[in-house]
This record gives structure tokens, sequence and C-alpha cells, in this order.
């Protein structure tokens, strides 16, 4: 089944967990998502002071905004209200946030057309 639908509702009934691979202090909270394809909308939370170490690609887009704080990526800032769209295979990370952050995500797979 796709994505379940999903009327207005308050995401703080779900659960956060760390997500496989991140290290602590990384949360995420899964709002909808589609098993069998992989794709799926979160919110990624970052504790102050929060280092990542790995470089990351992914099969899939990936289209995130930033709604808090800020993250750094090789001595590139990034603040709240930006966005990036990354093409599947684009590299990205390792990330520092000294002041934490918190992501709206996307990931999804282009349709086959």
């Amino acid at each position: 089944m796709p994505k379940e639908e999903k009327e207005f509702f308050n995401p703080n009934t779900l659960s956060w967990h760390r997500p496989e691979g991140y290290p602590e202090g990384v949360l995420e909270l899964i709002i909808a998502e589609d098993k069998k394809t992989n794709e799926f909308t979160r919110l990624l939370k970052f504790a102050p002071g929060t280092e990542t170490t790995n470089i990351l690609t992914h099969e899939c887009w990936e289209e995130v905004y930033i709604i808090e704080g800020g993250l750094i990526c090789h001595d590139q800032v990034f603040t709240k209200g930006m966005v990036a769209v990354r093409p599947p295979g684009m590299k990205h990370g390792p990330f520092k946030a000294p002041v934490g952050a918190l992501t709206y995500e996307v990931h999804y797979h282009r349709s086959r057309d």
C-alpha cells in the first residue's frame, strides 16, 4: 500500500526514534511511509552539539526544509528556512548542529512515466 491517507493530525502522537546509522542526538519521526518503495516523509531532529560522521547518499530524491536551528557541512552554514533538493546519488554530510536543528524531509522515487 502506498503512503496512508492522513488528514491533519498532531505528529506528537507518533514515536521519535534514532534512525539506523545515525549517532546519539539524532531522532526521526516518520509521518508517512510506503515500506514497499522505501518512500517516506519525516521530521529529523538534531540535539544541540550533535555531529554526524558519515557522508550520505540515497537511491531516491530527498527534499529537506530546515524548520528550526541550523546545520554546518564543510564550513557552509545552513539555517532556518533554507531548503535542499538532492537527486539520487548526491553526496551530503557529515553535519554539525551546534544549536540543534529540526528538518522536514520527503524521500521519494521519480515516477516511471
